[in-house]
């Protein structure tokens, strides 16, 4: 949503951002001075003993309430802050048939582990009669090959307001990310992200592994609702939250990076043409295939967590495939928001 809400902001449109409070932390961090509304989305939560799937599917009549909520609230949003343009990230009850609506997503397709695989066909047809709900569906990813979503959301029969937008990144400048001296890596980066307990449990285990290398570790927390602080522990630092500039050197001055294979965390390091080793959240079956697909591709490296015990290999932070991406991203976007602007104003 930040570069998308950037690029917005360069056509000179006002932007209001509505998130739950946590999310809003990181707005105000990286986009000072807009209209901020306390809008949370649904949290499925994580379970400590049963998949993501399953928790969540135990969920959907609190998911299907919430929806409807959702969509209610939007409308009185709507009429008190005059705005003609929603767009959001994997929303499902933010449409309205009075303004333009736009729903962002990378996964049409929600991934079900192989015994279930045969039920994907039932999910897909839902997602797909909630994207028709919206005047546009945003997927952040290329449509051809050089993709990074895999089956998430190619291969399949999509609607026809269904734009891909190429990858969107916090970190994408004009020019692509190089790594102009390698010399000044100094250190290991493990990016943590998404809820407990996962997020501890993976920073524990990865902690007492990392603390007697030689390579110092810088553990970034994605905590934009905490203090800034840097803490120090045997050979490991632990940072709160970095603004995304400070974050960008430290990631691309990394030797090795450790990260959950969050789609978010993977199009940014994609963008800094940074190759990292994907510790999917155990049960998320999006996070599993993604690490899975992507390191089939070879242009990241995998292991679980249940691995983890036995020791890691770190790989080098170097990849050399994002330039085409880069390129093909600025490109698709531009299109996708010329031609939705365009049918808003015809709307209007």
């Amino acid at each position: 949503m930040i570069p998308l809400a950037r690029r917005l902001q360069e056509l000179n449109y006002n932007i209001i951002i509505g998130s739950g409070e946590e999310h809003l932390s990181l707005f105000l961090n990286e986009m000072p001075g807009l209209t901020y509304i306390n809008f949370t989305g649904f949290k499925p939560g994580y379970s400590r003993y049963l998949p993501q799937y399953l928790a969540l599917l135990l969920k959907t009549p609190l998911l299907l309430f919430h929806i409807i909520l959702e969509h209610i609230r939007l409308k009185r949003i709507i009429r008190e802050h005059a705005i003609d343009i929603v767009i959001s990230d994997n929303r499902f009850g933010l449409w309205n048939r009075k303004v333009t609506t736009v729903y962002v997503t990378h996964m049409p397709l929600i991934p079900l582990p192989k015994p279930l695989r045969f039920l994907e066909f039932f999910g897909i047809l839902l997602h797909r009669a909630i994207i028709k709900k919206y005047s546009s569906c945003f997927i952040p990813d290329l449509p051809g090959e050089l993709n990074v979503s895999g089956r998430l959301s190619h291969g399949i029969r999509l609607p026809d307001n269904v734009r891909y937008i190429g990858i969107l990144s916090r970190f994408i400048t004009p020019e692509p990310s190089q790594h102009e001296n390698p010399t000044k890596f100094q250190h290991n980066t493990v990016i943590l992200s998404g809820p407990e307990p996962q997020r501890e449990i993976l920073k524990q285990k990865l902690a007492g592994l990392l603390k007697e290398q030689d390579t110092p570790t810088v553990i970034l927390e994605g905590r934009p609702d905490k203090i800034r602080e840097i803490v120090m522990s045997a050979n490991i630092f632990y940072y709160n939250h970095l603004p995304a500039s400070e974050m960008k050197e430290m990631i691309i001055g990394s030797e090795s990076i450790i990260t959950r294979s969050g789609y978010t965390t993977i199009m940014e390091l994609i963008s800094l043409n940074c190759s990292a080793l994907l510790i999917p959240t155990p049960g998320q079956t999006e996070q599993e295939y993604l690490a899975e697909y992507l390191s089939k591709k070879g242009w990241f490296s995998t292991i679980s967590q249940s691995e983890i015990e036995a020791g890691i290999s770190l790989p080098s932070n170097i990849a050399i495939w994002s330039v085409e991406i880069i390129e093909q991203s600025s490109l698709l976007l531009t299109e996708a928001l010329k031609e939705l602007l365009e049918k808003h104003h015809k709307k209007g």
